[in-house]
């Protein structure tokens, strides 16, 4: 079974009131690196069963991130209780990404700017 959620399924998950980390992977289905980048996160997914892990296809979902601009692929959103702590393209690096959401997850986000239409997406995730 799949340990990265559908991203249309999040916003009814139970857990997402206990205000877990949220880990979104915006990602394209023609994407070949997005295709590799899938097993490694289930794998992050699956070791850190306290955040939420979600899977979504710009295109699949487009009624949900919106206009969200993408630069590269993939690319992370990460949220908590709805507000954005992270966005921004990823390696696919199983280490790199473990220590990046070990950061964020510890120091509470980033110091980039988080797009508005990022931060949409999160007032979404908060209901």
């Amino acid at each position: 079974m799949s340990t990265l959620l559908p991203l249309k399924t999040l916003l009814s998950h139970p857990r997402l009131a206990d205000g877990p980390l949220v880990v979104v992977a915006l990602c394209a289905e023609w994407c070949g690196t997005c295709r590799e980048f899938q097993p490694l996160l289930e794998r992050i997914a699956a070791a850190h069963p306290d955040m939420l892990t979600a899977w979504a296809d710009i295109e699949d979902d487009a009624e949900i991130v919106g206009d969200i601009d993408l630069d590269s692929f993939p690319t992370l959103a990460i949220f908590r209780h709805g507000e954005a702590l992270h966005f921004g393209p990823t390696l696919p690096l199983e280490a790199v990404l473990t220590r990046l959401i070990e950061r964020i997850s510890l120091d509470g986000g980033t110091t980039q700017p988080i797009p508005a239409e990022v931060a949409a997406l999160g007032r979404w995730l908060a209901g």
